[in-house]
């Protein structure tokens, strides 16, 4: 897992504009919020990767002299994984620390969403857990939107209430492997099984037969699930569930026999951490897929990739945790922070006004080819259909992950079918 030193030790002048600098700067730090879920239910670590990433980014950038002379100084704040506590983190950022901006946001209930609207502060590159990115103004996911956001106390996602999704992944499967039953497997939490209900619906779409199966958050029985998917025939496995929940279903899969094509996973449990994560379930493990919007963090061959790895081994190192434990939600962090960057950079009077100009512009943002196109100019219409890319990866003992075609090029036109949250 470690970069050579042909993997580059620091990141080139080009990606910050600015010349390096050894003087401390004369001008007020620059804060910038980030908030996590770290002590949620769901478990340690489990939200805390694109945080990790943003704090990476920012260190090379302070060692470079900041923005524009201005230090970053990142405030950071865990909610607990609740809405309360969400709802503290943003006031004591936004009222107590005055930061100028959220960067990477990942939160399990984002209560706080309304205020930090209201209050006008960007938040640039967050994790769509919940709507939030799809229906306020002034939040940028990092995967963007085509929504109205319009905001406001009874504010509804989407459009009216209604959100699109399109098929691309059931469709790359189709196509690539020829699969045709898929098993759609979630918890009964609202989340889980709003992400579950578009699954199903974009795989019925392509035509799949679909096996819905959900399990108890609490008391989940993956034995069951398991035998049931044997008995099903399911060529696929679709989950809309934490590591924790993915490997102790791997483990019954493996248990019980029921082997199949692909077991698809979200970007959430793309990490370095899945041979000891499914160590009791080596078949499963080797079948485990992955697709998203951002480039493999294990493409090693990729030089931005190289730079990302290279300076979040070290952030890991000096914080004195696993500098193995590498994930794609770290360097969607780290490209949430680049965002932000490349929008203060923007600004000859920074501003938040100015920031938002360059965020709700009309070309795509790329990080620099760490992310498929991500854009917020919003459409009164929803759509019907869109040419859709993605970002597939499968793991193999002793490689990792290993990226499945250019992700530019995984491209179809697909239906964008319309579901209630």
């Amino acid at each position: 897992m470690l970069c050579a030193a042909a993997c580059g030790s620091r990141l080139p002048e080009s990606d910050f504009e600015q010349p390096a600098t050894t003087t401390a700067p004369a001008a007020p730090p620059l804060r910038i919020g980030i908030i996590a879920s770290a002590t949620s239910p769901v478990g340690g670590d489990t939200f805390t990767g694109p945080g990790d990433g943003a704090r990476a980014y920012f260190d090379v950038l302070n060692s470079r002299g900041g923005v524009g002379g201005r230090r970053i100084q990142v405030e950071s704040c865990d909610d607990g994984g609740s809405g309360i506590g969400n709802t503290e983190c943003v006031r004591e950022l936004i009222e107590e620390k005055k930061v100028f901006a959220l960067v990477a946001t990942t939160a399990l209930d984002y209560a706080g969403a309304r205020l930090v609207s209201a209050a006008g502060v960007p938040d640039i590159g967050g994790q769509p857990i919940g709507t939030a990115y799809d229906t306020y103004p002034h939040l940028y996911g990092i995967y963007g939107s085509l929504a109205p956001r319009t905001g406001g106390k009874s504010a509804k996602p989407g459009w009216n209430g209604t959100l699109y999704g399109g098929t691309e992944v059931y469709r790359y499967f189709k196509r690539a492997h020829g699969a045709r039953t898929a098993a759609v497997v979630s918890y009964n939490q609202a989340s889980s099984a709003s992400y579950a209900r578009l699954t199903v619906q974009g795989l019925r779409a392509e035509g799949y037969t679909v096996v819905e199966e959900q399990v108890d958050f609490a008391l989940p029985n993956f034995r069951a699930v398991a035998a049931d998917l044997k008995e099903q025939g399911a060529d696929l496995v679709f989950d809309a569930m934490d590591t924790h929940g993915n490997a102790q279903l791997c483990k019954a899969m493996d248990a019980v026999g029921a082997d199949v094509t692909a077991k698809v996973t979200n970007v959430q449990n793309w990490s370095a951490t899945v041979a000891d994560d499914y160590r009791d379930a080596p078949r499963c493990r080797n079948a485990l897929w992955v697709t998203g919007g951002s480039r493999n963090y294990d493409d090693k061959d990729d030089p931005r990739v190289r730079e990302f790895r290279t300076a979040l081994q070290g952030s890991l190192k000096r914080s004195g945790r696993s500098e193995r434990a590498l994930s794609q939600w770290q360097l969607e962090g780290w490209a949430a922070a680049m965002w932000f960057t490349d929008a203060a950079l923007s600004c000859g009077d920074l501003t938040r006004a100015c920031v938002e100009r360059h965020l709700d512009r009309e070309e795509p943002y790329t990080a620099r080819g760490l992310l498929l196109p991500v854009g917020y100019a919003p459409t009164p219409a929803p759509p019907t259909e869109r040419r859709t890319c993605l970002s597939v990866a499968r793991w193999k003992d002793g490689t990792g992950w290993v990226t499945q075609g250019e992700m530019t090029r995984n491209c179809f036109t697909v239906p964008q079918l319309p579901y209630r949250p």
